[in-house]
C-alpha cells in the first residue's frame, strides 16, 4: 500500500516554487480585491437600524476582498510580496495603496468597532489570527510605519486570544474559520515576538489540548472545508514541541504515514463547483495541506519525500484555480502563499 502510494503521488508532481512570475500574479490579483467593497459578508452584529451600515464606514481599512479576514489576509499577501520581490512593478503599487489604508484615521476606526456592543465574538478565532499575521509582516517593512500603525488593534486581538483561552475548555476541530489551531499556529509566531506570555499560554493550551491523541482517523474533508483538522493540529503541535518531542508526537499521531493512511490525508481534494463559496473552500484546503505537509516534512526527516510529494499533488490540484471567479479569488493566493513560502 505504501508503495502504491508513493507511485500515485510521483506521477505528474512536479516541484512548485515561488518565482516573481507567481508573486507578480497574487500581488495583481490582491491589489484587485483588497479595495473592492461588493460582494460582501459582514459578520456584523446589529443592534438598531443606526447599526445597518455599508462595509467600507464599519471598516474602513479592510471594507474590501469579500470579507474582513480576507482582506487582512489579503494585506498580508501583498506586503508580504512587497517584501520578497521589492523591485517588482507592483511593489509600488502596494506601497501606495498600503498608505493610503494602512493609515492611523483608519486603523483607529478599526480598533474602535471592537468596542461596539456584540463585536466580542467578531471575528473569532480566525479574523484574530490573521490580523497578528498581518502586523507580524507590517513590522518587517522598516521604510515604513504600517507595523507602528498596525500594534494597537494587534494588541488588542491578542487580549482577545488570552481571554478566549482561559475558557474554551475545549478546541475547536472544524475545517472552516472557527478551527483553533489554525488561528493559534498564526498567532503563537506573532506573541513569540510581542507577547511571550500569550506564546506560553497557546503552547500550553495545545499540548492540553492534543498530546494524548493517537491514532488520527482523519474522516475528512468536509464538503465545505478549507483546513485539514488534522494536520492545522500537527502543525500547532510542531510550533508548541520540542522537536524530538514532536517526532514521538507526531508518530503516535499518524502510525501508518508509511503506508500512506489514513489514504484521505495523501489525496487532494476535488472541486465541483468553484462559482459556490463553499464547495471552493476546497481549493484552500489543498494548499492548506501543502503548507502543513511541508512544515511537518521539516520536523520528520523519514517522511521528507512522501511529505513534499503529498505537498507538491495538493498544489498542483489547486493552483489553476487561484483567480477566475470571486468566491475562490478573494482569498486563494494568501494559502497559496503560505505553501509557497515553506523552504524544502
Amino acid at each position: 500500500m505504501g508503495l502504491q502510494r508513493r507511485d500515485h503521488l510521483c506521477r505528474g508532481v512536479s516541484a512548485m516554487e515561488l518565482t516573481e512570475d507567481i508573486a507578480r500574479n497574487f500581488a495583481r490579483i490582491a491589489l484587485g480585491h483588497v479595495a473592492q467593497e461588493y460582494p460582501h459578508k459582514l459578520d456584523h452584529v446589529m443592534s438598531g437600524d443606526e447599526d445597518v451600515l455599508p462595509p467600507r464606514v464599519l471598516h474602513p481599512a479592510f471594507f474590501g476582498s469579500f470579507d474582513w479576514h480576507s482582506c487582512v489576509h489579503g494585506w498580508w499577501t501583498l506586503l508580504t510580496l512587497r517584501r520578497l520581490y521589492p523591485d517588482m512593478p507592483e511593489a509600488a503599487q502596494i506601497a501606495e495603496l498600503a498608505e493610503g489604508t494602512l493609515n492611523e484615521e483608519k486603523l483607529a476606526a478599526e480598533l474602535a468597532y471592537l468596542d461596539r456592543p456584540g463585536s466580542a465574538g467578531f471575528e473569532r478565532p480566525y479574523g484574530w489570527g490573521w490580523l497578528l499575521y498581518l502586523h507580524l509582516e507590517a513590522v518587517r517593512h522598516g521604510d515604513q510605519q504600517w507595523g507602528v500603525r498596525l500594534e494597537p488593534l494587534a494588541r488588542a486581538f491578542a487580549e482577545r486570544f488570552e481571554r478566549y483561552l482561559r475558557i474554551l475548555t475545549y478546541p475547536i476541530r472544524v475545517g472552516t474559520h472557527f478551527n483553533s489551531s489554525f488561528a493559534l499556529t498564526l498567532a503563537v509566531e506573532w506573541a513569540d515576538k510581542f507577547d511571550p506570555p500569550l506564546a506560553n499560554t497557546i503552547r500550553e493550551t495545545a499540548q492540553r489540548w492534543f498530546a494524548e491523541d493517537r491514532g488520527c482517523q482523519a474522516w475528512e474533508p468536509g464538503g465545505d472545508e478549507f483546513l485539514s483538522s488534522a494536520l492545522s493540529e500537527a502543525l500547532l503541535m510542531k510550533r508548541s514541541l520540542e522537536p524530538n518531542a514532536f517526532s514521538t508526537w507526531f508518530a503516535n499521531f499518524l502510525p501508518e504515514m508509511s503506508d500512506g493512511q489514513p489514504a484521505t490525508l495523501f489525496t487532494p481534494a476535488t472541486v465541483s463547483d468553484r462559482s459556490d463559496g463553499k464547495v471552493a473552500h476546497l481549493d484552500g484546503l489543498n494548499f492548506s495541506r501543502a503548507w502543513a505537509w511541508r512544515e511537518i516534512g521539516q520536523a520528520v526527516p523519514k517522511h521528507r519525500d512522501l511529505t513534499e510529494q503529498t505537498a507538491q499533488a495538493h498544489l498542483n490540484a489547486a493552483m489553476a484555480h487561484v483567480s477566475g471567479d470571486y468566491m475562490g479569488e478573494h482569498w486563494l493566493a494568501s494559502f497559496a502563499l503560505l505553501a509557497l513560502l515553506v523552504a524544502k
